[in-house]
């Protein structure tokens, strides 16, 4: 197994949810490289994290990297291919998204105001709930969705759409926000298929819900890795998810890690189900 591989850095991942002693027995068995030391953001900022900027991942993914409200992160998420205006939008003003900041965050050289992307003209002329009223399509609806930042925002649109209901469009469009409040989500709507349509959209509960419901499982592991750099103080939710199922049906059995190694590279399934199959099948 190459050290650089996805596979690699997937099952490594996986080990380290166990005993230190038993992932090295495990490495061996298998050909796992020894993991790499924990690196600072600054000596990363090459292959891993260009290599994540262009893996399509859930919106929420992208949320929990900026609630560090880390300027350097926020560059990242920037570059990502699954940002979209409002994220851009947000960084380039500083907004912060993490739940005790209030002050507007650094901007980091390059992505201030002159980057941002364009204010649109329904906003400039009906202001934020006004625009997100006269957006008759969803492309406008979700253009006006993007002026949304920060919590004065949310509230403003809560207390709007409380007030009268604003329109389907627009509902939708911020409703697909990751960063959208919970409690306005359920405002809009608590319908099978806006719940449906909300999960597409790549909204999650959290990491833990990311890691045991989404596949590949190869797929969703490399992306923890780097969370671990991006994100670290959400990837202890997925490691909690996944741990006990580790412990249960991979625990120290080098056999049933030499089967999920050989599995992990074509496996369809959810992390969960890659580490229950491979303990069966061993």
């Amino acid at each position: 197994m190459r050290e650089n591989s996805t596979s690699g850095a997937a099952v490594d991942f996986l080990l380290s949810l166990i005993d230190g002693g038993d992932a090295e027995r495990v490495r061996q068995r298998i050909g796992l490289p020894e993991p790499e030391g924990q690196a600072t953001l600054e000596a990363r900022h090459n292959a891993p994290l260009w290599s994540w900027t262009r893996t399509a991942v859930p919106a929420s993914v992208l949320l929990w990297v900026l609630e560090q409200d880390d300027p350097e992160r926020n560059r990242w998420v920037w570059r990502h291919k699954s940002a979209d205006n409002a994220m851009r939008r947000a960084i380039a003003r500083g907004v912060p998204f993490g739940p005790d900041r209030e002050a507007l965050l650094t901007v980091v050289n390059g992505l201030g105001p002159e980057l941002e992307p364009p204010v649109p003209a329904s906003f400039t002329r009906f202001g934020l709930v006004g625009a997100l009223r006269e957006g008759t399509s969803m492309q406008a609806a979700r253009t006006a969705a993007s002026m949304v930042l920060g919590r004065s925002d949310w509230q403003a649109v809560t207390e709007a759409d409380r007030d009268r209901p604003l329109p389907g469009y627009a509902r939708w469009a911020l409703a697909i926000r990751p960063d959208c409040p919970p409690a306005l989500r359920a405002q809009f709507g608590t319908h099978r298929k806006f719940t449906h349509r909300v999960e597409q959209a790549g909204v999650l509960d959290g990491p833990a819900d990311y890691a045991t419901s989404w596949g590949p499982a190869s797929h969703v592991l490399k992306v923890l890795t780097t969370g671990q750099l991006l994100f670290p103080t959400r990837v202890a939710e997925a490691q909690d998810a996944l741990r006990p199922l580790v412990r249960d049906h991979l625990a120290d059995r080098e056999d049933a890690w030499a089967v999920l190694a050989q599995l992990i590279d074509t496996f369809q399934g959810n992390a969960a189900e890659l580490v229950v199959t491979a303990g069966a099948i061993a």
